[in-house]
């Protein structure tokens, strides 16, 4: 495929100069080295940086073989995963899924996730859906001890055992989790579970094109083939010997970072496509799991639009002038659909007969972005040719690389993330958790 991802920062020039961006280049150049050589901040979470083009055809066909074979075992197979574990196969899913997959006659099993909340509800009422089913478990957890899949997969385990019988249930079953220890390898082991492993040198939100994304993506039906090809494409367009503006991901990151220093704190994530809603929720966990420290970064937020321009829309064209906006565009649809004439007229709308639904998308696309520039919101747009697999995994990969180079742009560390554990600790505390006695003495007092 000749035609690539491309990035146009054209309508942010109201806001900053050329030179502005330009004066990233070399650090901008510097950290994609930093990447590849693995000696910057996070340097043992850097396996993600050359993974497209590390895959194996022998790993994806291993994949794709168990897909089958839960393919053929199951109606729906239940993913169990949180955060990372999570959101990458259903940002994916998503994408490349009908909009009304679920009210169709399917080929391949339903996924669908839990252990991605709390909620006694969601839960009990899958369990009730998934009694008159043939189903299965992809399980996702590194530790195996992370609360919300841990409570997930606990339940739902005994449940297929109940429903059919131990020995059955293992074929139905798949962990994937740490090569060599954690109570998840553990029970794998001990139960004879199939397994993948999560790489050690992988963080979550880095992790879609690895197992924990590509087996789900796979069950689903999608070509996680061409997925990879996509990424490892963009992998090559992005190394630090390819030219500063040929570098779609430079470009990206430093221009982010350019309007970040002019006081654009927040940054709207806008797509024109429903299907694109679960890639916002990725890109959201990405670059606010990844910049969101030391009292530094840009605040990651999501829009659907035109939906949301009947809800958000006001406040991105009239309120603080704090963020700037970044459309994710698809130049051409998968469908065609002509509006026709109609005689009466009554909704006035005869002027559109014989335009497809797509121009008049592409023009609602462009005449909010003048808007929301001409009302002080600078605009970058990221677009690809088509939603399908390959261009997805081209934007996986953009997005990654550009919030590697973004991350030390801001100077932190973009693949830890010290702060999630703060509710954890306090969620122990008060549950009474073994060895947190004294937090939970503390906390006890905190509230009285």
């Amino acid at each position: 495929m000749s035609e690539n991802l491309k990035v146009d920062y054209s309508k942010t020039l109201n806001f900053i100069s050329n030179a502005d961006i330009l004066a990233y280049k070399d650090a901008v150049k510097q950290n994609i080295t930093t990447l590849y050589k693995g000696t910057g901040k996070g340097s043992d979470f850097l396996g993600w940086v050359n993974l497209p083009s590390s895959i194996s055809a022998n790993e994806l066909n291993d994949i794709k073989a168990t897909a089958k074979q839960l393919g053929e075992l199951c109606e729906v197979v239940v993913v169990i995963g949180i955060g990372g574990s999570y959101l990458g196969a259903k940002a994916v899913i998503d994408a490349l899924s009908d909009n009304f997959a679920q009210l169709k006659p399917r080929k391949n099993p339903l996924v669908i996730f839990a252990g991605q909340n709390i909620s006694e509800d969601y839960l009990t009422e899958l369990q009730s859906v998934l009694k008159t089913r043939k189903w299965g478990i992809i399980v996702i957890s590194k530790s195996g001890t992370t609360t919300e899949p841990a409570i997930a997969f606990r339940v739902l385990k005994a449940d297929c055992e109940a429903q059919f019988g131990k020995a059955e249930s293992v074929k139905r079953i798949v962990a994937i989790t740490d090569a060599k220890k954690g109570a998840l390898r553990t029970l794998a082991n001990q139960e004879g579970y199939k397994t993948y492993v999560i790489p050690d040198n992988v963080g979550g939100r880095f992790s879609v094109l690895t197992p924990v994304g590509l087996l789900p993506i796979a069950v689903a039906g999608f070509d996680i083939d061409q997925l990879v090809k996509g990424a490892a494409d963009m992998e090559k367009s992005t190394t630090a010997d390819i030219d500063f503006e040929k570098n779609p991901a430079a470009v990206y990151a430093a221009t982010r970072n350019a309007l970040y220093r002019k006081g654009k704190g927040i940054e709207i994530t806008a797509n024109y496509n429903p299907k694109l809603h679960y890639f916002a929720e990725w890109w959201k966990q990405l670059y606010g799991e990844s910049e969101g420290k030391e009292l530094k970064g840009i605040f990651p937020a999501s829009v659907d639009f035109t939906s949301d321009l009947h809800s958000m829309g006001q406040y991105i064209q009239q309120g603080q002038r704090c963020l700037f906006e970044t459309v994710i565009s698809i130049d051409k649809p998968n469908s065609s659909l002509q509006i026709s004439s109609d005689e009466k007229n009554l909704d006035g709308l005869n002027f559109l007969a014989g335009k497809h639904i797509d121009e008049v998308n592409k023009m609602a696309e462009l005449g909010t972005i003048l808007a929301h520039v001409d009302g002080g919101v600078p605009n970058i747009r990221v677009s690809i040719p088509q939603l399908n697999a390959y261009y997805l995994g081209q934007l996986i990969y953009f997005y990654e690389i550009a919030c590697g180079i973004s991350g030390y742009l801001l100077d932190v560390n973009p693949f830890d993330q010290p702060g999630v554990e703060a509710y954890k600790k306090n969620m122990f505390a008060l549950l009474d958790k073994p060895g947190y006695e004294a937090e939970s003495k503390a906390i006890k007092e905190k509230l009285k």
